[in-house]
């Protein structure tokens, strides 16, 4: 692979971006914010917890993992063999972190001094694996006590019981963490394998935001990422889901005192990418804000009544293979909620948006695109989900000056569709 080094802006809102294409593979990005006292780093591999099931390059064969083994592989990267990799950060004074998702690991760490040395050691150890049997058996407790912390959590219930209506078959309806039987099947040859398979430069990304020098850290690049030529070719292996849900409704009972909900519609849009994939979610996004937010006569009725509480919520996820809007609160009566969200998406389909509706919207969401870039800790992980789903957060503003109301109608159109809609409930014992 050739490298190349270049630069970006988005003049709208004087943000530039340095870009370092290295030849391992490996795109490295760069966002100065002079006068910023913090600095952060992220480190980042396209692997999460959906992607148990690979083509083996070797064999062709469909290697199937055990369920959490993506969190399980952040976990144990963290321990190297000469004692944890989180006291050198302490002694460096900064703040590491990891997180696993349906399709991403991410390492990264902030820190206001010694930024080169913080780098280096986030470099190092996440491209230096270190497992033996017994960390490996000593980390299955541990994730079996966060399974457990979350197998309480009525919140975390809701949400993958809302997944799994959904999905029939998709990974995206498996928690993250695994469960005590997939955990119990890890073993450090899985890790191994795993490991060589994901975490190669081309399949991972850096993304450093602060007040920093660009050359500095493309320097320490050079001298740390090990190329690892010829790259493995990468097959994630995906089950074929069917289009329609795989239930309607579901209800579980736990020590909670005020019943809860997630619910909201499964959608078309998974595999889409770059402008096609930020032109939808845009659009459903603002056809959330005006069907369910705070300016809403839905809200606005649904509050007066003490039909919901704070906090009430709405989103929409769409990824490589799989998309859904959700809303989720807690309510005496969900299923009254569920009836009024059902209804008011009629009345909007029946009726269509009023343009100062639609224009009112898009512009403050506009204006929250705008504000992200004063948040680092935002900007990073916004960047880092844009770039695995092929689009840039720059991007987004090109997309404002596209996206019509007439797209936004089609939009509403082809995702709230009553058919497609599922609703999760927990109730109180």
């Amino acid at each position: 692979m050739t490298e190349s080094k270049y630069e970006y802006k988005q003049e709208r809102i004087d943000e530039v971006m340095h870009v370092y294409n290295h030849k391992s593979g490996l795109n490295v990005f760069v966002m100065p914010k002079k006068g910023y006292l913090k600095k952060y780093v992220a480190f980042a591999v396209h692997y999460g917890s959906i992607d148990n099931k690979f083509i083996d390059t070797d064999s062709q064969e469909i290697i199937s993992m055990p369920e959490g083994i993506a969190h399980f592989l952040e976990h144990k990267l963290f321990d190297q063999e000469e004692g944890s990799i989180m006291d050198k950060f302490s002694e460096l004074g900064s703040n590491p972190n990891a997180y696993t998702t349906f399709n991403r690991t991410v390492y990264y760490f902030s820190c206001t001094d010694k930024f080169t040395e913080n780098l280096e050691l986030l470099l190092d150890f996440v491209q230096n694996p270190y497992f033996t049997d017994e960390t490996v058996e000593k980390e299955k407790e541990i994730i079996k006590q966060e399974i457990s912390m979350y197998d309480d959590n009525p919140e975390w219930k809701s949400f993958f019981n809302y997944l799994k209506l959904l999905y029939a078959a998709n990974p995206v309806r498996e928690v993250i963490a695994g469960n005590f039987n997939s955990i119990s099947q890890i073993d450090k040859s899985m890790l191994y394998k795993c490991y060589e398979m994901f975490y190669q430069p081309s399949n991972m990304v850096i993304f450093a935001i602060g007040d920093i020098d660009y050359e500095e850290i493309f320097k320490t690049v050079d001298s740390k990422i090990i190329n690892k030529s010829p790259a493995r070719k990468i097959s994630k292996w995906r089950p074929e889901e069917p289009l329609n849900l795989n239930g309607e409704y579901t209800e579980e009972k736990m020590h909670i005192s005020t019943p809860l909900f997630q619910m909201g519609f499964k959608d078309n849009g998974e595999g889409l990418a770059g402008e096609e994939l930020l032109m939808r979610e845009i659009a459903i996004k603002i056809l959330l804000e005006i069907f369910f937010g705070r300016s809403s006569k839905l809200y606005k009725q649904l509050y007066d009544e003490g039909l919901v509480y704070n906090p009430f919520e709405f989103d929409y996820t769409a990824e490589e293979n799989y998309a859904y809007s959700m809303i989720r609160g807690e309510s005496a009566d969900p299923l009254k909620v569920k009836d009024r969200i059902l209804k008011t998406v009629e009345d909007y389909l029946n009726n269509g948006i009023k343009r100062e509706d639609y224009e009112r919207i898009r512009n403050s969401m506009y204006g929250k695109s705008v504000r992200w870039f004063n948040s680092m800790e935002k900007t990073l992980d916004m960047f880092i989900t844009n770039y695995f789903r092929k689009t840039n957060i720059f991007d987004y503003f090109n997309i404002y000056d596209k996206i019509t109301l007439e797209y936004t109608m089609n939009t509403m159109k082809s995702h709230f569709k009553r058919d497609m809609f599922a609703a999760s409930v927990i109730k109180s014992i």
